[in-house]
């Protein structure tokens, strides 16, 4: 029965690693949490699967966010579809140069606000290899090639995202204010405190005259 159970503990431990490694591997994007209504950052992680480099990487970009900036890669282009509106709906990144090797991974980030009303974003990912075959990260959690996904916690009104950092500018200007008033307020303090001494050695003196 031990031996059994052994067994079985072992077989469940290299099915989670190798589960865990193959996840590891799958194309995300970052940050996996966000809020309604804020401007965000997103890192597209891209790891290289094969023995053969990655050349192109293809994110749809969902209609639960609005994409607007793409920072430059060295050694990778990038080209931007629209929409008949305007809004950018994919974006597809060319290497320039020999592209993700087999042993390498590369971020490709980019920038937007998420929609007041999005409750998850859906990022559908196309990789594809020196060899000419493409991996369609699109299917669902469950599957050997899942699509990213973003949980959208709901806003809290903070919608620009500026907020916090006008609040905590606020709050260092009224500490450096009250700092400001303590160092000024010092050398009054330090004269009262002289005072007083002087005044203790004075009755001190007296009674011993006395």
């Amino acid at each position: 029965m031990k031996k059994k159970l052994t067994s079985i503990v072992t077989v469940c431990a290299a099915s989670l690693f190798i589960f865990s490694g193959s996840a590891s591997a799958h194309v995300v994007v970052f940050p996996q949490q966000t809020m309604q209504g804020t401007y965000e950052k997103f890192s597209v992680r891209v790891p290289s699967e094969k023995d053969v480099p990655t050349v192109k990487v293809k994110v749809e970009i969902p209609k639960d966010v609005e994409i607007s900036r793409f920072e430059p890669m060295p050694g990778w282009r990038y080209s931007i579809e629209k929409d008949s509106t305007g809004l950018i709906k994919s974006v597809t990144w060319t290497a320039e140069g020999k592209g993700i090797a087999a042993t390498e991974f590369t971020e490709f980030n980019m920038q937007g606000k998420v929609g007041d009303k999005a409750k998850k974003i859906v990022w559908k990912a196309y990789q594809k290899y020196k060899d000419g075959s493409t991996v369609a990260w699109e299917g669902p959690e469950s599957s050997e090639t899942p699509a990213s996904v973003t949980q959208v916690m709901k806003g809290n009104g903070d919608a620009h995202g500026h907020m916090h950092g006008a609040m905590d500018d606020e709050e260092k200007e009224t500490d450096d204010d009250q700092d400001n008033q303590d160092n000024s307020s010092l050398p009054l303090y330090l004269s009262g405190a002289a005072l007083l001494l002087s005044l203790i050695s004075l009755v001190l003196s007296a009674r011993k005259r006395r």
